[in-house]
């Protein structure tokens, strides 16, 4: 469920309207829903077990106000890098909330981690467990400790966003878990707490969790046997959220949280989940203007000033998202194909193929869904291109929560060498 409807013939963001937005701040823009923001994250949240610590992927969206808006509801943060552990921080999300993910910390990150206090490291390599005792040793203190097993379960989802089979960068082999639970072990300033898992992302289909939690949770009991303290597993995040209408919808969330609770059973052990899509996605859109029609050959092509550099996800994973006119077609108004791509000098920057939309004109606004994970987080300046401002909109009052850098401020960034200066 989201927020954005038809109210006057118009589309909205709960009580306000994406044209008059559009005539304040110019497209394209992001705008998000507190709204839906909140209500998917409790909903997520009631479904898990008691004192289930809902960490929020800020790679899928980062922008302070949305960070904040979670941090109010309790959320904590799963971050993968120093600047996102910043960003965390900066929105108010306690660091007893925050897991750090990912493959590659850096020494200054493990630092800046380790001061800040957070609730734990999600380890993914023997080298990194080595480097963080050290970092920990340089600090007095101890690391608390998830070590990342690949449970190798197929998540039946696209290649670049599984992560959970054996041949990936992510995450420890099942079969040099062992090793790596007896070398943190053997480090005076690891604190093993916990086990985590993460088989990929927009999983749409139960099975493939189901299997990898009652490996993991198999395993978690095999390591408390042999005398590690287990006392928290981090299942990951991964759920899927719907993209296409016309596809069968994803499991709900309290199915996912049935499954976890029955794997959980009889272990005493607090669960840790990182969602990050299934909050964010159906709470944001991209909004953009239509430049030109072009009539092609065999097709036509509706220009719009959005391009592969706002939304990368059509062009990288060729991934689906629903486009509407903002403002509402008339009920019998007849449908035509369009090829809906952007402005920017690659052949791949395409939102959609032969997309069924009523006729549109030059200066029509068009809604590009699902667009609030994995949406601004991704987005460039390539073409020299500005990327699109963000708005959050709470009820019948929006705010800009970052917006558009003009040209000035992109080549007042650049500097150029006193030698070019006097050529």
């Amino acid at each position: 469920m989201n927020h954005f409807h038809y109210k006057g013939g118009v589309l909205h963001a709960e009580n306000v309207s994406l044209t008059d937005i559009a005539d304040a701040v110019g497209t394209p823009f992001y705008c998000y829903s507190t709204a839906t923001l909140e209500r998917h994250f409790k909903v997520f949240s009631a479904a898990l077990p008691k004192d289930s610590l809902v960490a929020f992927s800020v790679k899928a969206n980062n922008n302070l106000a949305v960070l904040k808006t979670l941090a109010n509801l309790g959320a904590g943060a799963d971050v993968v890098s120093g600047g996102e552990l910043r960003r965390a921080l900066a929105a108010g999300i306690p660091p007893d909330k925050i897991v750090f993910s990912g493959v590659g910390k850096t020494k200054n990150e493990l630092t800046a981690a380790l001061a800040a206090g957070i609730y734990q490291f999600n380890v993914e390599s023997e080298p990194e467990l080595i480097a963080l005792d050290r970092v920990a040793e340089g600090l007095n203190r101890k690391a608390p400790v998830a070590i990342r097993i690949n449970p190798d379960v197929d998540a039946h989802t696209h290649a670049k966003i599984s992560t959970g089979h054996a041949e990936t960068k992510f995450g420890i082999p099942w079969s040099r878990a062992r090793d790596a639970y007896a070398l943190a072990a053997s480090l005076g300033f690891i604190d093993i707490v916990g086990i985590d898992m993460h088989i990929g992302s927009q999983v749409s289909d139960l099975a493939p969790f189901e299997a990898a939690f009652a490996k993991l949770t198999d395993y978690a009991k095999e390591l408390r046997a042999s005398g590690f303290a287990i006392s928290r597993i981090d299942f990951g995040g991964g759920l899927g959220v719907p993209y296409r209408s016309d596809n069968a919808p994803p499991p709900d969330p309290s199915e996912y949280g049935r499954l976890a609770a029955g794997a959980l059973k009889g272990l005493d052990a607090q669960l840790i989940v990182e969602p990050g899509r299934l909050i964010a996605a159906n709470a944001g859109v991209l909004v953009a203007t239509v430049t030109y029609v072009k009539h092609g050959e065999n097709k036509d092509f509706l220009i719009l000033d959005a391009g592969m550099n706002d939304l990368i996800r059509p062009a990288m994973y060729d991934a689906y998202h629903g486009i509407v006119a903002v403002e509402a077609p008339l009920p019998d108004a007849p449908l035509h194909d369009y090829d809906v791509v952007g402005p920017v000098c690659e052949t791949g920057d395409c939102f959609a193929r032969a997309r069924p939309l009523p006729p549109l004109k030059s200066g029509d606004a068009v809604a590009i869904l699902a667009a609030g994970a994995y949406g601004a987080t991704m987005s460039s300046a390539y073409n020299a291109r500005p990327p699109a401002p963000e708005v959050l909109v709470k009820d019948d009052a929006y705010a800009v929560v970052r917006p558009r850098l003009d040209d000035d401020a992109f080549l007042t960034a650049d500097r150029i060498p006193d030698w070019l200066r006097k050529a």
